[in-house]
């Protein structure tokens, strides 16, 4: 099975070799890693130059955001499954891959997703927010579920029959993306009950208090517009985050 990996960078330069060796350290030998850069004005393209040899594509070009350069990644896949590692993270050993495509050969399932630690920007071994998911059911779904996005391995005939990111959200793409595949069109998924990423904290969604209101909005949005739930669903959503500080 090879397995399709998408970066998305603009200005990386701090942490996108850490997150590429990441990639090219993994057990795994048939994977397909796309790099897609926002025409980065820093050393990210220098440093993404110096492992070409090892990378599938590389695109660098203007774009309209992260998710504008995911589904680029997303067009340029081959491989039957797609799966997201974004700038600033990196995979929590380096068998995460060959796990996760066990538990798609065995479970024959559409999607497979795991748990997520955000650990510190500054030093990268203390753990901030441990993000247990749990297993799927729409039940939970509409009590503010949702398993992390850089978890969530995709087989590619999921999105070229139900769609890509919804470049109206600039925020919460990832969620109306789950929402519709989980949700909406009730796509088959597998926990795989292990720390599959660990993501530096200080995403875009958290980055200011702006940030946050416009996240609530979109997540709002999504929810409507996959008729999976309202304000209910919402509040739910941000206070299972509370638990998974302590």
């Amino acid at each position: 099975m090879l397995i399709s990996i998408i970066t998305a960078t603009y200005n990386s330069q701090k942490t996108i070799e850490h997150t590429i060796q990441s990639v090219l350290s993994q057990t795994y030998s048939n994977i397909e890693y796309i790099i897609i850069d926002g025409k980065s004005t820093d050393e990210t393209l220098d440093i993404i130059k110096k492992y070409e040899g090892e990378i599938s594509k590389v695109i660098s070009e203007p774009d309209r955001g992260i998710y504008d350069a995911l589904n680029k990644g997303i067009e340029q896949a081959t491989g039957g499954v797609v799966g997201f590692l974004h700038a600033d993270d990196f995979y929590a050993n380096n068998q995460v891959i060959e796990n996760i495509v066990k538990v798609f050969e065995t479970q024959k399932t559409d999607s497979v997703y795991g748990d997520l630690e955000y650990v510190s920007a500054s030093n990268t071994d203390k753990t901030i927010r441990n993000w247990q998911t749990g297993n799927f059911s729409l039940k939970e779904l509409k009590k503010g579920w949702m398993p992390p996005h850089p978890t969530f391995y995709v087989k590619t005939e999921v999105y070229k029959k139900y769609g890509n990111f919804n470049l109206d959200y600039k925020i919460a793409a990832d969620y109306d993306l789950v929402l519709r595949f989980l949700g909406k069109y009730k796509i088959s998924a597998t926990y795989l009950p292990q720390v599959l990423v660990k993501m530096r904290m200080g995403g875009a969604s958290n980055r200011s208090l702006a940030n946050i209101i416009q996240k609530s909005k979109e997540d709002y949005m999504a929810l409507k517009a996959n008729n999976i739930g309202g304000i209910g669903s919402l509040f739910l959503k941000n206070i299972r985050k509370l638990g998974q500080f302590f």
